[in-house]
């Protein structure tokens, strides 16, 4: 198991986070999402090695970004 956190820029309320969780969820080997609003930290946990690219993917088609 591993995890990974990536910092998202854009989100502001609760409906930002429940976008973000249900798109990351999506990836394939994902088990887990934790998203903290305040901070914009997205902890990604999957069974395997963590797809960043897709992930990374996921949260722009949540219509955010994720910061370098």
């Amino acid at each position: 198991m591993s995890t990974q956190v990536f910092n998202v820029v854009g989100m502001t309320c609760d409906h930002c986070v429940r976008s973000i969780t249900e798109e990351v969820s999506e990836v394939a080997g994902v088990t887990h999402v934790d998203v903290v609003l305040e901070t914009g930290a997205v902890t990604v946990t999957a069974d395997g090695a963590i797809n960043a690219e897709a992930v990374t993917a996921a949260v722009v088609a949540a219509g955010y970004s994720v910061a370098e």
